[in-house]
C-alpha cells in the first residue's frame, strides 16, 4: 500500500512537468541557446524551494515517517569533480534534449524514441558501476 502513494505523487510530478512544459525538447532546445527564461524559471524555483526545504528539515528537527531523525551530511569539498559532473550531465541534456526523470515522463507520454535515451542511461550508470572503484573520487 506505501507504493501506491509514491507511484500517485509520481504521477503528479509528471503532471506537472508536462503541463509546464518542462519536458519539451523545445523547451530545452530554447534554454541551452538562451533564448527564453522558462526553463530557467522553472530550476531557479526548484533550487530555491529546496534551499528553503532543507533549511526547514534541519532547523526543525524533522522526523521521518518511522520516527528516526533526518540527518543530512554536508557535502565533501572537492569543486573538480563537481564541475566535472556537471559538465558532462549538462552535455548529455543538450545532446539528448532530455535529463533522467523526463524521460519516464515522455515514455508515458508515448513517446517510444525516447526509450533509446533510456537505455543508454541504463548503460551508462551501469559501466559507471563497474570503474568508479578506479575513479578518483
Amino acid at each position: 500500500m506505501k507504493f501506491l502513494k509514491y507511484l500517485v505523487v509520481g504521477f503528479l510530478f509528471g503532471i506537472v512537468l508536462t503541463k509546464t512544459e518542462a519536458v519539451s525538447w523545445y523547451r530545452i532546445y530554447e534554454m541551452f541557446h538562451f533564448q527564453s527564461f522558462h526553463m530557467y524559471g522553472i530550476i531557479g524555483t526548484a533550487i530555491v524551494t529546496g534551499i528553503i526545504g532543507i533549511q526547514w528539515i534541519k532547523r526543525s528537527n524533522l522526523k521521518d515517517i518511522y520516527g528516526e531523525s533526518i540527518d543530512i551530511i554536508d557535502k565533501e569539498p572537492g569543486n573538480v569533480r563537481y564541475w566535472i559532473g556537471g559538465i558532462l550531465f549538462g552535455l548529455g541534456w543538450a545532446l539528448v534534449g532530455a535529463c533522467p526523470g523526463p524521460v519516464f515522463i515522455l515514455l508515458g507520454a508515448g513517446f517510444y524514441n525516447v526509450a533509446f535515451i533510456l537505455f543508454g542511461a541504463l548503460v551508462g550508470t551501469f559501466l559507471y558501476g563497474l570503474i568508479k572503484n578506479k575513479l578518483p573520487h
